[in-house]
């Protein structure tokens, strides 16, 4: 059940009817019409901007289109009011049987309540974490990839086949410093004094790969030349690396479906395939760019080089992709990776970035755009920086990692339900703070310990409803009358209830998980209240002596823990049965 799709289409279908009898102007594009929860919840259930949209094309005013309207809406059983306000939106009230109907949906559609059929199959690749294989991950990897996995948890949920894939940075000058790092740390587990210098990774985790490289060849290494160890020495950390950047993963709950090498693309002719594939496209040639942003003539030398004419996609300037010396620029590759994703026969791509590559957005969408001949959307989220707190001040480097707060420690701090759902309340966009004394609290003020703590007081409910003899399983519930929650706080709660598949759809639209979030937030805002108003009135109380009033307060206590579990495992996140 949709409720807000179906009144939806019942405030469609009833323009269609009107336009049929002439009482609008046959032809009207209804695509601007909508059916939204209203702004102040006493206004009524739902709205509809109908009289607003199609006044100037219909050449009507907006209060005649909407008593017209009004008058049908009200024929059909759901809708008990439909009142004017304003210039013209019209306010809908429903009936009783209408909120008791989205409870038995919920109750029956179980885990599968608020999924959509939206993403229609399509294919999906969603990008994410993607640091270089130099060491631990760190707190803002820990937000990108919170954000990517709940972003594909969504999308999932809302009827997309989805791919998680991590692009290992393995092709650049960084894993030769960590091919040195790691020779370093060799050279001690040999009983040698080393110096980190040159830009080399001094963190305590090379300790154990140096360890375990000396395990594996011996002192063949020691006095040698770069030459003879570089190649294998960069091999051996990598993987090392990526063995702890997955085991990282694991411990935050992500899983990815695959993992992407970018050394994959050298010496394959993968790079050389795309290009060339952009230059059939007439988008590849020899220029000279204009000088840099805050750069005079005067301090730019131009010279000629091999450019993709990005700008022919929407990007700012050209982008150069091979150096003076005949090698590839680092945005070569990133287009044969674009160009093997293109290949795959993906339907969209996502890339999730960190706040740093702000700059990098137009000209992946432009090589995207190219290689897709435009047929491909990619949409690119960026991830701000997250700030950690503890005691009321900054928290501490790592030691471990040598310069940054690792994303283990985050998880080791206070557990992976919390790390992932409070890195999503905020948007991806905006500025974290991460307080490990708040998010630990147990009060109104942690949004994991309020979304949690609600589902545990429906548990509790429905524990303490079983011990009393009362039918507490999902088909007794299904099966009662429940027209009997008719308090205002009751409603409020069952209304939310009926938003859940409209955020779903929304968030997916807009690729925001952080909506999910909020969502929940909101709805335990209400269930709380409920609860809490039993206290005063027991009329209302979720536990009840009489078990035919009580049949319709479990079920609609059940129906908020269903939103909530499928809610949390939209983002990853174990729903709590009791408080410890």
């Amino acid at each position: 059940m949709h409720l807000f799709a179906d009144i939806h289409r019942l405030v469609l279908d009833t323009l269609g009817t009107m336009m049929d009898a002439g009482d609008l102007p046959a032809g009207l594009s209804l695509d601007n019409v909508t059916v939204e929860p209203p702004r102040d919840p006493a206004h009524g259930d739902m709205a509809t901007n109908a009289a607003m949209v199609l006044a100037k094309p219909a050449g009507l005013k907006p209060r005649d289109i909407a008593e017209a309207l009004s008058a049908k809406l009200i024929e059909d059983p759901r809708i008990d009011t439909a009142e004017i306000a304003g210039p013209g939106f019209l306010n809908l009230r429903l009936g009783a049987q209408v909120w008791a109907d989205v409870t038995r949906a919920v109750l029956q559609g179980g885990d599968g309540y608020g999924r959509s059929a939206l993403g229609q199959g399509r294919k999906v690749n969603v990008e994410y974490v993607s640091a270089n294989p130099t060491g631990p991950l760190h707190v803002g990897h820990t937000r990108g990839a919170v954000f990517g996995d709940a972003l594909a948890g969504l999308l999932d949920f809302a009827g997309y086949e989805v791919t998680r894939e991590y692009y290992i940075n393995d092709g650049g000058a960084q894993v030769d410093v960590l091919a040195r790092s790691v020779y370093l740390r060799y050279l001690e587990a040999h009983g040698q004094e080393v110096a980190f210098e040159d830009g080399t990774y001094p963190g305590d985790y090379l300790i154990e790969v140096g360890q375990a490289l000396k395990d594996k060849v011996g002192d063949a290494y020691v006095g040698q030349p770069e030459s003879v160890w570089l190649e294998e020495v960069r091999d051996f950390g990598t993987a090392a690396m990526m063995e702890l950047i997955r085991a990282d993963l694991k411990a935050l709950g992500v899983e990815m479906d695959r993992f992407f090498s970018e050394k994959s693309l050298y010496g394959t002719g993968k790079i050389e395939a795309a290009i060339e594939d952009l230059r059939a496209r007439d988008l590849i040639y020899r220029g000279t760019l204009e000088p840099p942003k805050g750069k005079t003539p005067e301090d730019w030398e131009p010279r000629e080089q091999t450019l993709f004419r990005s700008t022919a996609h929407g990007d700012d300037v050209d982008r150069p992709i091979m150096k003076s010396d005949g090698s590839w620029t680092y945005f070569a590759p990133d287009i044969a990776y674009h160009h093997d994703k293109v290949s795959r026969g993906y339907d969209a791509l996502i890339d999730v970035f960190g706040a740093d590559h702000g700059g990098y957005v137009k000209r992946m969408k432009a090589a995207v755009s190219a290689l897709s001949g435009g047929t491909v959307p990619l949409d690119v989220k960026l991830t701000q920086l997250v700030k950690l707190w503890k005691n009321g001040e900054p928290f501490k480097m790592s030691k471990r990692a040598g310069n940054f707060v690792t994303l283990r420690d985050v998880v080791d701090e206070v557990g992976p339900d919390v790390t992932r759902f409070v890195m999503l309340t905020r948007k991806n966009d905006a500025p974290l703070d991460f307080d490990f004394d708040k998010v630990l609290e147990q009060s109104r003020e942690n949004p994991v310990f309020y979304v949690q703590y609600a589902h545990a007081r429906v548990c509790s409910a429905i524990r303490k409803a079983g011990e009393a003899g009362q039918a507490t399983d999902d088909a007794s519930l299904i099966a009662a009358d429940l027209t009997g929650n008719t308090h205002p706080s009751e409603l409020a709660v069952a209304r939310k209830l009926a938003e859940w598949p409209r955020l779903v759809e929304i968030a997916a639209r807009t690729n925001e998980p952080h909506r999910i979030a909020f969502f929940l937030n909101e709805l335990v805002a209400a269930f709380h209240a409920l609860w809490n108003k039993g206290n005063e009135d027991t009329d209302l109380r979720f536990v009840q002596d009489d078990a035919s009033a009580a049949l319709p307060k479990i079920a609609l206590a059940r129906a908020v823990s269903v939103v909530i579990s499928n809610g949390l495992g939209i983002l990853g996140v174990t729903p709590a049965d009791e408080m410890r």
